[in-house]
């Protein structure tokens, strides 16, 4: 096994396949980024979403993908033009993956691909024990999405933020208030027709507890963008609360619990979870 990949997963203490999986996932996001900019890609993208909140803030939850904005649009974007960084990146570090094409989303402005690589073949590189290996399907996979935004939302500012691990790198990521506007635009408009996300909810309380403000502005913008912001006065606070109140009290919260559950270190927390809860919670919530 790498070095620097024996010292990242000293730092998980695996212990079971979920676990195992949990990690690999995370280094291998790693890597894919450190591919990323050395490529030069975070020159006209900025990394945002669950993973880098986790990575660049703190978030203390495991998160599948990895999710990019362009600095601006572009609608020809295309990561083709990054495969075999990536690829080659990631198997400096002792690990095979495949780069599967990308696809468009319906509306052309999400452009998507995968990295996909062999379970047993990942838990075999980091020298899991056989009851691990034991508990996997043979044909198993893990997979890692990359979305990139290419006709982005207005009004969002970036800043660099640094990875140390596997090596120091720089990625340009969204500002707290950003981020925290494009999480509540996949609280009240993400749409999983019957599905409950509730990672999304388990953020935002993230946001709220770490005093974390919105900006407003940018969360408007990509409200009218998708179609869910149709009121002739600019989105206010008060408002916005209101929103998610609603949002709130019809939420599933047994779904949304059992949704989270496996990528959360405690479960315990989500056991305060109610209409109550959230409610309370959206009143911390401000705007910068």
């Amino acid at each position: 096994m790498h070095e620097a990949v024996r010292s990242m997963l000293e730092g998980y203490r695996c212990s079971s396949f979920s676990d195992y999986q949990n990690a690999l996932r995370d280094v291998l996001q790693r890597l894919a980024l450190l591919g990323l900019w050395r490529s030069k890609f975070f020159q006209h993208a900025a990394f945002y979403g669950g993973t880098a909140l986790r990575m660049l803030y703190g978030l203390d939850r495991y998160s599948e993908d990895l999710d990019f904005t362009l600095l601006s649009e572009n609608r020809s974007f295309s990561f083709d033009g990054y495969a075999d960084a990536l690829r080659n990146e990631i198997a400096a570090f002792g690990f095979h993956v495949e780069f599967e094409s990308p696809e468009k989303d319906r509306t052309g402005q999400i452009e998507s691909a995968f990295l996909k690589a062999d379970t047993n073949s990942l838990l075999l590189v980091v020298n899991a024990g056989g009851n691990i290996m034991r508990g996997v399907h043979p044909g198993k996979s893990l997979k890692i999405r990359l979305e990139v935004d290419t006709d982005p939302p207005g009004g969002f500012e970036t800043e660099v933020r640094y990875l140390l691990e596997p090596i120091p790198f720089s990625v340009r990521t969204c500002t707290m208030p950003d981020l925290f506007a494009g999480k509540l635009h996949a609280v009240l408009c993400r749409r999983w027709r019957n599905r409950v996300k509730g990672r999304d909810w388990y953020d935002m309380v993230w946001y709220a507890g770490h005093h974390a403000g919105v900006r407003l502005s940018h969360l408007e913008e990509r409200m009218r963008q998708s179609g869910d912001y149709h009121d002739t006065e600019a989105l206010s606070i008060t408002r916005l609360r209101s929103l998610l109140q609603n949002a709130a009290d019809s939420l599933d919260i047994d779904q949304a619990r059992s949704e989270v559950s496996r990528f959360v270190p405690d479960p315990q927390v989500l056991e305060v979870w109610s209409h109550e809860f959230f409610h309370h919670t959206i009143g911390l919530i401000n705007a910068v």
